[in-house]
């Protein structure tokens, strides 16, 4: 770097004597005498930066689509936090994509897999993630990411009849922080941080619509919050024994939630399959289907 300043510097000399000397530009009279490290001195001025530096910074892209706020479900189920997990690459292949998406209220969790987060592997597998909630989705909150802010991901919830598309504010690190906690929590713990190759998306999609999914909703309990304010006006929150409870049990215990069930679906079906095995049957369950399932999917290092 210093070897090429050197010389720059030197160019711009020997240009200024040439211009005088070999030209006869009478502007260059002065500085055909001028030495390399004055012109540094130069264009280190003040004067100098004032005129000839220009600094554009970089112009973030406008979207229209979504509107840049933080939901506010008021105690709803029906308002998913959604996003997604790349599972690496290995050897210059990329891996698969999990799409992950959870409910405010309930913590009612899907999870999808998909080749790639383009349009023709992602809406798909987004539309099959949404039929899985077993009440009505009243709104999509998402990132700033192309993969979810576009027409196609539009017209999807649309046909859905979800009522509000929001997305992530700048420098708002706990807009979408409730699924981004999952990512980590329940995707990366159990699959783990091992490249998988695309060609399993299909395979672990299947695994998780029938043994993931299910085990996470009806036998793995959550935290709930309990926000109290203390004396100087500040809201604290605390995790108390008894407000752990499934996903399942939380969504039964709120006022009239059985009105916000899609069609179809109703509070007996839901506890028959809540009731259908032990909690650790249907670990035990889905733990053996996921290790033979990466048992297929892992690649050797």
């Amino acid at each position: 770097m210093r070897r090429t300043r050197v010389f720059r510097g030197r160019q711009c000399a020997t240009l200024c004597q040439r211009a005088w000397e070999v030209f006869g530009d009478q502007t260059f009279k002065q500085l055909a005498s001028i030495s390399a490290s004055h012109i540094y001195n130069l264009r280190r001025s003040a004067a100098y930066r004032k005129i000839r530096v220009r600094v554009q910074h970089t112009q973030g892209s406008k979207v229209s689509i979504g509107e840049r706020r933080q939901p506010e479900p008021k105690g709803r189920p029906g308002y998913l936090r959604v996003d997604t997990v790349h599972q690496g690459q290995h050897d210059g292949e990329p891996g698969l994509y999990h799409l992950n998406a959870v409910d405010t209220v309930t913590q009612w969790q899907v999870v999808g897999g998909t080749e790639t987060i383009s349009e023709r592997h992602l809406i798909p597998v987004l539309e099959a993630m949404l039929h899985q909630f077993p009440f009505r989705i009243l709104g999509f909150h998402c990132d700033n990411g192309s993969e979810f802010l576009n027409h196609n991901v539009v017209k999807l919830l649309n046909k859905l009849l979800v009522e509000e598309f929001t997305k992530s504010r700048a420098y708002r690190t706990t807009d979408n922080a409730l699924v981004e906690g999952k990512n980590g929590a329940v995707v990366r713990k159990q699959i783990g941080y091992g490249p998988i190759g695309a060609e399993h998306a299909e395979a672990l999609q299947k695994f998780y619509a029938a043994y993931f999914n299910p085990y996470l909703n009806f036998h793995r309990p959550c935290g709930y919050a309990t926000v109290a304010t203390n004396p100087r006006g500040k809201r604290q929150r605390s995790y108390r024994h008894k407000d752990y409870r499934t996903p399942y049990e939380k969504l039964t215990s709120l006022e009239k939630w059985t009105e916000s069930l899609k069609p179809g679906i109703t509070a007996g079906m839901l506890k028959r399959q809540a009731e259908a095995m032990s909690d650790t049957e249907a670990a035990r369950r889905m733990q053996k289907a996921k290790l033979s399932l990466l048992a297929c999917c892992r690649k050797p290092r």
